[in-house]
């Protein structure tokens, strides 16, 4: 049975539309004007010569503007190449469709391939996609670091991603965890189901961190990392 169709019918969770932009942009604490970039396009220019790019990203609801789980995996990826580098949407675009038809799927950023093939892919993209003549081997590692927080299911579906709650990327604990099957896709906790929002709301409400850890039967470190990364989506 494919991941998540026993609870919602014949639909895969991970296809389902179930986020909004902000969400998405807090969640992954991407800046919202990229996100609306990459999922809606963009005008560049003014006047006669202005411009449309098209979006990066296939919402899984165009009409009411609302992403899917594999939605938000797309982005994530995506957010690994921003990270260094603020690459022109055009040639983000001519990226992806460039893995489009290499990997042979509509959601080339969302696939179990771009976590195996991913390096010698984006190598191959050469300037569309990243510039290896300048410090290259800093991104590609930043890129595997992304690639790793991508969690597939033996025949390949999507099944979870873990948000960084942390700018240090090499240390950051997979404490906080984002499952189509789990409080609606909501950010918890790791392995408990317990969102980070109510952690945090109830800490900035002064509860201490020690209730917190007794109510919730969570450790204290995953307390402050739920904290933490409430404090940086909210400020989003």
């Amino acid at each position: 049975m494919k991941h998540g169709r026993d609870l919602y019918g014949d639909r895969d969770s991970a296809e389902l539309p179930a986020f909004t932009l902000a969400e998405a942009a807090a969640w992954l604490h991407v800046p919202g004007s990229t996100v609306r970039a990459w999922t809606l396009g963009q005008t560049y220019g003014a006047g006669a010569r202005s411009r449309r790019s098209q979006p990066v990203i296939d919402l899984a609801d165009k009409k009411q503007r609302f992403l899917s789980f594999q939605n938000l995996v797309e982005l994530h990826v995506l957010s690994a190449i921003r990270r260094q580098h603020r690459i022109p949407l055009q040639n983000v675009r001519r990226a992806v469709e460039f893995l489009e038809k290499r990997l042979r799927t509509h959601h080339p950023l969302a696939t179990r391939k771009i976590l195996t093939d991913g390096r010698d892919l984006l190598v191959e993209l050469g300037p569309h996609f990243l510039n290896l003549s300048r410090g290259g081997q800093v991104e590609l590692g930043i890129v595997d670091a992304y690639l790793e927080r991508i969690e597939f299911g033996r025949h390949g579906e999507l099944l979870r991603l873990f948000p960084f709650t942390t700018v240090v990327i090499a240390e950051d604990a997979r404490t906080i965890v984002i499952d189509p099957r789990v409080q609606f896709g909501r950010p918890c906790i790791r392995g408990t189901g317990v969102p980070t929002s109510s952690i945090a709301d109830r800490f900035h409400a002064g509860e201490t961190i020690a209730s917190l850890v007794d109510d919730f039967g969570v450790t204290r470190e995953q307390v402050e990392d739920a904290i933490r990364y409430e404090r940086v989506s909210r400020a989003a």
